[in-house]
């Protein structure tokens, strides 16, 4: 939730001209819903993609303040579901999340699902089983998912506290993902999600992170408020799977 309208236009516009020649990598902005028709005019022929922050999974209604995936189908390609801050701010419930990703591919858009744990919950042995509830839950009832498909590891202490994983934290974490897709679906689905990391990433240090074998991306906070960051960030990543 930041920037005000003329500010978000500067940024997007800063970031497609930054980025128009980007290969290798696929990049997604999604910016408050808002601006999102905005940054989707702006965006026109780019190469650059739209998401959403979020969803109800309602068609319609008196749902006041709440945005449809029908309202979103046609301006974005991508929704994020299940962001950490939705869950532990807003007390979103696995359930919930279920039902927004059903209505996001219903209407065929591209769910970034989003999972990970909190601080006392990793120091407590239990990243695992919360990875692993979180994802069963969301696919609750799917008997497939597509190639392509995006999970994100974010682990909650790591976000916006300046705190990131390791790079082998991260590995192990974003490997036991794949894993239990694998074990949901089977092991080629597994292996063509994506799977990208979270929490406090920079042009420092996504290198590093993007650089172990099941992490696919990133999904970045705070520094993409920042077009230069940013569009490092991305060069670093695509730099990084070049390797």
């Amino acid at each position: 939730m930041h920037l005000g309208r003329a500010a978000a236009r500067e940024l997007v516009t800063a970031l497609r001209d930054a980025l128009h020649d980007l290969r290798g990598a696929e990049v997604v902005l999604c910016p408050p819903a808002p601006w999102l028709p905005d940054a989707h005019d702006l965006l026109a022929g780019s190469p650059l993609r739209l998401g959403a922050q979020h969803v109800y999974w309602e068609p319609h209604g008196a749902f006041t303040g709440e945005v449809s995936a029908a309202m979103l189908a046609g301006i974005v390609q991508y929704v994020i579901i299940g962001h950490s801050e939705r869950r532990h701010r807003f007390g979103e419930r696995d359930e919930d999340t279920a039902r927004k990703l059903d209505a996001v591919l219903e209407l065929g858009m591209q769910p970034i699902l989003a999972v990970g744990e909190l601080r006392e919950q990793r120091e407590g042995g239990e990243t695992v089983a919360v990875l692993r509830r979180q994802l069963l839950a969301a696919w609750d009832g799917l008997d497939r998912l597509s190639a392509g498909s995006i999970v994100a590891y974010e682990p909650v202490w790591a976000i916006g506290t300046g705190l990131t994983a390791t790079p082998a934290v991260a590995q192990d974490a974003c490997r036991q993902v794949r894993a239990i897709i694998a074990e949901r679906f089977d092991g080629d689905t597994a292996a063509s999600c994506r799977v990208l990391y979270g929490g406090s990433v920079t042009a420092n240090n996504v290198a590093a992170l993007t650089a172990e074998p099941d992490i696919d991306g990133a999904l970045v906070g705070g520094a993409s408020l920042d077009a230069a960051a940013f569009a490092a960030i991305c060069r670093a990543v695509v730099a990084a799977k070049a390797m």
